[in-house]
């Protein structure tokens, strides 16, 4: 279809319908959480009973534990942070390194193995953390028994929920530097080479200021996916529930809108941070 030529007027109502509906379809359920996230009632649901910020800055004492005065929710949200922390500076660095290798070398097996990377992405979440689960086990019970080594790392806990979410996060990290560092021009590099620069100097002057926008939203990717993952972290998670795993506990004991006031909060965070990498990105161009 050309823009510019005149369609008649059932098309155009008929598009803006479909638009209108498909944005309603997208935030009128965030705005519904968000809205209830203020409602005076103990219930996060209809009928409104009022305007209250009881369930941000509410305390015990009043009778309506807040959000920022629950030290476990908020310890959860802690430890979401950290773990996410983890998953983007592991997942970027190796992701840098999987797309130097796949874009820059030829080996024999590299299209299987670039299949081979994209499966986790595939493979229900359950599944995988029951067999990162269940492969930890072993590993950490033969160490044991063979050697008297206790590997905590492989029991359930955080270092393993990293482990386990590193091996889906990997793989979008590496796609996305990837698609980058293909349309990169090697003959820059190459001018390089001959005016004398060294490998580290390229590499920092030219090559990783070019990947940066990738390496920035591998960032943001793998950051939001490890924050809001529950299947594969359910799974592996110990006595430090991210929070995730905290909000599935809350809303099978009773849900209220301290977690409407959870999902803004973090509604709010993810808008600035997309806000922030978009602001970036329009300044580079």
């Amino acid at each position: 279809m050309i823009p510019s030529l005149p369609r008649p007027a059932w098309l155009r109502l008929g598009t803006m319908g479909y638009t209108l509906l498909f944005l309603a379809f997208l935030f009128l359920p965030l705005a519904i959480v968000a809205a209830f996230a203020f409602n005076n009632a103990p219930y996060p649901a209809p009928p409104w009973q009022g305007f209250t910020l009881d369930w941000f800055l509410g305390n015990a004492q009043a009778g309506r534990k807040g959000l920022f005065a629950d030290r476990a929710l908020m310890g959860s949200v802690w430890t979401s942070v950290v773990v996410a922390s983890w998953v983007t500076v592991l997942a970027v660095l190796i992701g840098t390194s999987n797309a130097f290798l796949l874009e820059r070398t030829q080996f024999r097996g590299k299209s299987f193995f670039s299949l081979l990377m994209l499966a986790p992405l595939v493979i229900p979440g359950v599944i995988l953390g029951i067999s990162i689960l269940a492969l930890a086990s072993r590993i950490a019970n033969l160490a044991d028994d063979l050697w008297g080594l206790e590997l905590e790392f492989l029991r359930p806990g955080l270092a393993l929920v990293v482990l386990g979410q590193l091996s889906f996060t990997i793989s979008v990290a590496t796609l996305t530097i990837s698609a980058r560092l293909k349309r990169f021009d090697i003959t820059l590099e190459e001018a390089a080479y001959n005016l004398g620069a060294s490998r580290a100097a390229v590499l920092r002057t030219i090559t990783l200021p070019y990947l940066r926008p990738a390496l920035l939203g591998a960032a943001a990717i793998s950051f939001l996916m490890s924050f809001e993952n529950f299947n594969t972290t359910l799974m592996l998670v110990g006595s430090d529930s991210p929070l995730t795993v905290m909000m599935y506990g809350r809303m099978r004991e009773g849900a209220t809108p301290v977690l409407n006031a959870v999902s803004l909060f973090l509604m709010l965070a993810s808008g600035l941070l997309a806000l922030t990498l978009l602001r970036r990105d329009v300044s580079k161009r």
